[in-house]
């Protein structure tokens, strides 16, 4: 029940229901008074109530590009499944558009009254051994950081960096201190000593542990761990067994979260399956609600009183159906409809990089072995494999038997030759998919059946300025992606349709990914091993260098 009063021509607002008091374990019949936007009264009430009141859910890990809408739009989407707020790192934009791209983010956020919570990109460009379109030193993290809009020091990516004491690495995390600001890990695997130096160095949070013991060994060494679950990266069912013991440091996110992804659900989804797996309603609801807002200092309400009114009403505390989203004592969802709206936008963009020709992808045989890129089905890692290469006339090309597809880097910040390597489990049988969405530095990513396919598929992203697409000999389907080359200028549910079918087409095609387009984009994502493919060429993660694509008997 939603009741407005008025008292001394000031709104008084109402709110009836279950509350579920996080903090102390209870759940009770109450109403909730709102003024001004604030909680100035809650009470127990001696009457049977609807619906259940509690905080509302943050996603304390997430890069909102990745949606491919801008925070406008993706703020549209998430009240409507109980999301109030997000830990936000705008790495992905930053690493094509420098500070000037993180500003535009801030700015299209706050067009709304959904809470993002900004943090300054640790790691623009992420390695010295890519192309991105900015550079982010020590003195621009000093820039953001002494901004309020800004919150901590985003993933701190360069752990080697931190392990060797790099100067430039460090000044970054002892600018985060100056400022009194958390700062983001980023250690997929690390774990012993050198976890130890990397925690010690500062570093607060990891959300790339892929096992149980990685995330056991960073908690008891005073890591917050983060539970992720996107649209690739899956690790809910590594994890979340570690939260019978240790709720009070552990969060929920999801990284990267593609646009169908999210007209489905959010953070709710998590919570609704911790629930139904028959872990504690009050721990779940701490990850899902409170710990981010705590570590982060987030200025989001907690239900209590003086707080924000910033909370949902659920129908019930199994399935977590969210009936309203109130931010700032303002419904800004109902039922299934969003009542924010729709605001108009820029696209800055950088894309300086013309057609490329089938001559362009040819690789010359030089050895009857080649390394091949293993991509593993959710999961950012990927393993490094031996095989016999296929040769036609005196070019290495696809081998669609054996699964082993030519896969390209092209850079698009200026106009240089393709990097060319193979990757094993795309399963296309036909035609190519690509996108200008390729972590980190979002240079042009592509794999086919055949050099003219893959070019055909480059070629529809280059005349695009940006996007996904996926072509065959009779189609070109693109969805196009003005903003910075990674983000729509389209509503949510026009651009996840648009996904969608794209997707649908790679699966039709012969791709056995579960989200191809997804996965695809995390094979330049250097920082993560083992072996990937940047602009500049092969790249062993383990090593931390290039390595040969052919290997010469």
């Amino acid at each position: 029940m939603y009741i407005a009063l008025y008292r001394l021509n000031e709104i008084i607002v109402i709110v009836k229901g279950n509350i579920v008091d996080i903090h102390n374990r209870l759940i009770y019949p109450g109403e909730i008074e709102i003024q001004s936007g604030k909680i100035i009264r809650i009470e127990k009430i001696n009457e049977a109530c609807e619906g259940y009141i509690l905080p509302g859910f943050v996603d304390a890990h997430i890069h909102i590009e990745s949606s491919m809408l801008v925070p406008s739009e993706f703020a549209r989407i998430a009240v409507l499944h109980g999301t109030v707020a997000t830990v936000s790192d705008p790495h992905e934009i930053a690493n094509v558009l420098g500070i000037p791209g993180v500003q535009y983010m801030i700015a299209n956020g706050k067009k709304t009254p959904f809470k993002f919570n900004f943090g300054a990109p640790s790691c623009v460009p992420a390695t010295t051994f890519e192309s991105a379109g900015a550079v982010i030193d020590a003195a621009g993290i000093k820039e953001l950081l002494s901004d309020p809009d800004i919150k901590y020091l985003a993933e701190m990516m360069n752990y080697p960096g931190v392990l060797m004491q790099d100067s430039k690495v460090m000044q970054k995390i002892e600018w985060a201190k100056h400022f009194n600001k958390p700062v983001d890990g980023h250690a997929p695997g690390l774990t012993g000593v050198d976890a130890k130096k990397y925690i010690e160095a500062g570093i607060s949070t990891d959300h790339e542990c892929f096992t149980a013991e990685e995330a056991a060994f960073k908690l008891a060494n005073g890591m917050k761990i983060l539970i992720r679950e996107g649209s690739a990266a899956k690790n809910f069912n590594a994890l979340i067994g570690l939260s019978k013991a240790h709720y009070k440091n552990m969060m929920f996110c999801s990284d990267d979260k593609h646009p169908d992804d999210l007209l489905i659900g959010h953070i709710n989804l998590l919570v609704k399956r911790a629930i139904a797996a028959g872990y504690d309603l009050f721990h779940t609801l701490e990850m899902a609600c409170i710990n981010p807002v705590e570590h982060y200092k987030l200025d989001v309400g907690l239900l209590k009183k003086g707080d924000p009114a910033d909370f949902i009403v659920a129908k019930d505390l199994v399935n977590f159906e969210v009936q309203k989203t109130i931010l700032n004592g303002i419904v800004v969802a109902e039922d299934g409809t969003s009542f924010i709206d729709a605001v108009p936008f820029e696209t800055p963009n950088q894309f300086n990089v013309l057609p490329k020709s089938v001559d362009d992808f040819k690789i010359k045989a030089e050895g009857n072995q080649i390394r091949i890129i293993e991509a593993l089905d959710g999961e950012l890692i990927t393993k490094e494999l031996v095989a016999d290469s296929k040769i036609e006339g005196e070019n290495l090309v696809s081998d669609i038997e054996r699964d082993l597809l030519k896969m390209t880097v092209v850079n698009r910040y200026q106009d240089q030759a393709p990097a060319l390597a193979f990757i094993k489990n795309v399963g296309l049988k036909e035609g190519a998919i690509a996108s200008s969405v390729g972590h980190d530095s979002h240079n042009i990513i592509a794999v086919g059946v055949s050099d003219e396919m893959i070019c055909k598929a480059v070629n529809a992203v280059i005349e695009s300025k940006g996007g996904i697409a996926a072509v065959n000999k009779n189609s070109t389907e693109v969805l196009p992606l003005p903003v910075a080359g990674i983000m729509s200028d389209q509503d949510a549910k026009t651009t996840g349709q648009a996904y969608e079918k794209l997707d649908q087409m790679a699966k039709n095609m012969g791709a056995t990914l579960k989200a191809p387009y997804m996965t695809l984009s995390f094979m330049a994502l250097l920082v993560i091993p083992s072996l990937k493919l940047s602009d500049k060429g092969l790249f062993d993660g383990n090593q931390f260098k290039f390595t040969p694509l052919q290997i010469k008997s």
